[in-house]
């Protein structure tokens, strides 16, 4: 018996969002008297050794270029024949678009309940787990639970704090029948998003809106975002007309993220876009409209012009930088 956790690779590193799962899967199999295995497929350009820093005590590692990740349906056998090599009572995921998509079926083919986006560890009675979750876009907090004899997790991301103080372990090649690898489904094509820093992942964000004016003002919130090392994201109406990418819209209908800093500058905080940050560790709002509902959310506003704060905010995170080198 085991403790199963799906993690992903992203740029040659495994996410933070699969370290977090695996330091979650690993204190569950400390509660439970059991181990950690992780799961991971196609990662050969990777270093797994953060695995096992982590607290997997072994990694399943499938290398096979036949496999459509794509593919929920796919992806569910792959992880269910895993989880029935390692007798897994307990599966682990992040809560992004492969949970969202393959965890539900996974646990209608385990027959076991599942709980999606948690906050915090269960609180174990016998066989049952109650768990916390945010619901209403994260206005109230819901304790579910489950009593099955499998259970599926998925978390949150950015919720629970990643230590790597374990020890790396080899991986272990795990290879699936080919049947398993029958797809329905054809990948015509792979566009990657420009982002140096994948949005889910990020630690910081600053974000615009249409207080921009247009896309040929957008080069300050960008060097920002660089001098802070920070990802850049959009509200919705600016990725509908056309101003951003629409992989960098966050929001209700877009991207939910919870980085630990959150600066939005332009935006006048409409529900839909909170919906996707207020999350976030700390909000900061920069808008010269003062009645403007996002800095009822904010943890520190900026009542000014975006086109007079940004630059001086630049200069004063460039002298920190310099002072501080």
């Amino acid at each position: 018996m085991s403790v199963l956790v799906y993690t992903e690779v992203s740029k040659g590193k495994i996410k933070k969002a699969s370290l977090e799962a695996v330091n979650y899967a690993a204190a569950m199999a400390t509660q439970m008297g059991t181990t950690t295995t992780a799961i991971i497929i196609n990662s050969a350009e990777a270093s797994l050794d953060d695995l096992g820093k982590a607290g997997a005590n072994k990694v399943l590692q499938l290398t096979n270029s036949a496999v459509n990740t794509s593919d929920s349906q796919v992806m569910t056998r792959i992880i269910n024949h895993a989880a029935e090599a390692e007798n897994a009572q307990l599966i682990i995921f992040s809560n992004d678009l492969t949970a969202k998509a393959v965890a539900p079926r996974l646990a209608a083919r385990l027959k076991a309940g599942y709980i999606a986006g948690a906050i915090a560890h269960p609180i174990m009675e016998g066989n049952a787990f109650t768990i916390n979750k945010n619901v209403f876009s994260g206005k109230a907090i819901a304790s579910c639970y489950t009593n099955s004899a499998k259970k599926i997790i998925s978390l949150l991301p950015n919720t629970f704090p990643v230590q790597t103080t374990g020890t790396p372990v080899a991986p272990t090649s795990f290879e699936v029948p080919s049947e398993m690898l029958t797809s329905q489904i054809k990948v015509k094509e792979v566009k990657r998003e420009s982002n140096e820093l994948s949005l889910p992942e990020a630690e910081l964000v600053v974000s615009a809106g249409r207080g921009m004016k247009g896309p040929e003002n957008w080069g300050m919130v960008e060097e920002l975002a660089k001098e802070l090392g920070a990802a850049t994201a959009c509200s919705r109406p600016v990725s509908d007309i056309g101003w951003r990418p629409h992989h960098e819209h966050v929001g209700q209908t877009g991207l939910a993220i919870r980085p630990n800093l959150y600066i939005a500058i332009g935006i006048s905080g409409a529900i839909q876009h909170l919906a996707g940050v207020n999350g976030s560790k700390t909000i900061v709002v920069i808008n010269k409209d003062p009645e403007a509902p996002f800095f009822k959310s904010a943890d520190y506003g900026i009542v000014g012009d975006a086109f007079e704060v940004v630059p001086k905010l630049i200069e004063a995170v460039k002298k920190f930088k310099a002072a501080h080198h």
